[in-house]
């Protein structure tokens, strides 16, 4: 089945750095785009970033342009966000998700994994 696990979470102080890694199974990755969603507490998810199946295009939420890039290693299957010049406000859980053709479109997610950016 298919299983999207994420890693790399952790606490930064602001102007740190992470880079985020979910690692896929259970479907032909690299046939499928990727997403990174967001969720701080008492908010809605939010979509943070999306790559295209070969990893030719990208696309970022307003709040993270220049700061956070997306991409992808076909061959291990694995996604990455790395998050540059964090701030307090990028402090959330953080999703992998993807959208998969099985008898029919299936959005499926990873556990989510914790980003605290404080001081």
């Amino acid at each position: 089945q298919v299983q999207l696990v994420e890693s790399g979470g952790g606490l930064v102080q602001p102007g740190g750095s992470l880079r985020l890694s979910c690692a896929a199974s259970g479907f032909t990755f690299s046939n499928y785009g990727m997403s990174w969603y967001r969720q701080a507490p008492g908010k809605e998810r939010e979509l943070v970033a999306q790559i295209t199946a070969a990893g030719g295009s990208q696309n970022f939420a307003d709040s993270v342009k220049g700061r956070f890039t997306i991409s992808r290693d076909n061959a291990k299957n694995t996604v990455y966000l790395q998050m540059n010049s964090l701030k307090p406000e990028d402090t959330a859980v953080y999703y992998c998700n993807a959208k998969v053709l099985t008898r029919r479109w299936t959005d499926y997610w990873g556990q989510g994994t914790q980003v605290t950016v404080s001081s």
